[in-house]
């Protein structure tokens, strides 16, 4: 059978970047294939210097990365066209109208001006601005910034958009409106998002896959499913009972040799076969607890971080 997998559209193997004695990153492989994947790590984990090597702004040291299938290095120019980025930073020229602003980031990438100014006012309508449009940036709030930075990353219509830190400042029912808006400009218009955060929640919100970095190298990366599952052992179980009997439960799982720790009401129990579910279901009925639920174990995302950092 032909496979079906898709192409990557960036894939990293050991990449490496130094700058004199420090060290930015020391082993970087992941593939990111298409749809919102999160690049996750802590602040100075080398997110940023990670996505400024996918648009050719930094050359690797070692190792090999390509985007859409080329070398970002040697063949930025073309890869830029077809990239959309929006930074970390707040920074943008204060008396610039935000339309004239997108318009120009637009025609850089290569667009007619004509058609760059339409695309500049759909894209500011887009994401929430058209009344908003032509306000000079140094008026706006910090929310409508970030917005501005979407627009211009999206109005040449590129393959893939890169958000550096995109809810940065921003209050959390900003941050939600941001997080939906992102996916739904994913969704209906077909282009891939790569999110760079050091926010477990909205990274775990919004995103299909994960690259997770952490002093300079590859954690993890996958789809969150995978990922979620493939760490995941033992079972959960939840009972009818006070926090004295669920107690108690534990502590008679734990006399049969097995490990047992409550958890917010539950109890979860080590172990990898299907004998630790008997071993839940028996000890219940011993202790003449009913059982809620009795399932296999699920992580968050912030488990796998922290079994993967260690």
């Amino acid at each position: 059978m032909p496979n079906s997998r898709p192409v990557p559209l960036v894939s990293a193997r050991n990449v490496s970047k130094s700058y004199g004695s420090h060290v930015a990153l020391s082993d970087v492989t992941f593939d990111i294939e298409p749809g919102i994947t999160g690049v996750l790590g802590a602040n100075g984990a080398g997110k940023t210097t990670m996505l400024g090597m996918i648009i050719g702004l930094h050359r690797a040291d070692g190792g090999t990365l390509e985007v859409l299938g080329n070398d970002p290095w040697s063949a930025g120019s073309d890869v830029r066209m077809r990239l959309g980025y929006a930074p970390e930073h707040h920074t943008l020229p204060p008396t610039m109208k935000a339309s004239d602003f997108v318009q120009h980031v637009a025609e850089l990438h290569g667009l007619p001006k004509v058609e760059a100014a339409t695309r500049s006012s759909d894209a500011l309508w887009l994401v929430g601005l058209g009344e908003e449009r032509f306000r000079p940036m140094g008026t706006m709030s910090t929310g409508q910034r970030q917005r501005v930075k979407l627009a211009q990353a999206i109005a040449h219509d590129p393959a893939i958009v890169m958000l550096d830190e995109p809810t940065d400042g921003l209050d959390p029912v900003q941050r939600d409106a941001m997080l939906d808006l992102i996916r739904d400009v994913a969704n209906r218009f077909g282009i891939s998002v790569i999110l760079s955060s050091h926010l477990l929640e909205e990274v775990e919100q919004i995103c299909d896959g994960v690259v997770i970095i952490g002093e300079g190298r590859t954690l993890a990366s996958g789809l969150l499913t995978d990922l979620m599952n493939a760490d995941a052992t033992g079972v959960v179980v939840e009972v009818d009972a006070d926090d004295r009997a669920i107690a108690g439960l534990a502590e008679r799982l734990r006399s049969f040799g097995v490990d047992a720790t409550v958890q917010q009401r539950k109890i979860v129990i080590e172990g990898t076969d299907d004998s630790v579910f008997d071993l839940a279901r028996d000890a219940c009925a011993d202790a003449g607890l009913g059982i809620v639920r009795l399932s296999r174990r699920s992580l968050s995302l912030e488990d796998v971080f922290l079994e993967r950092l260690g």
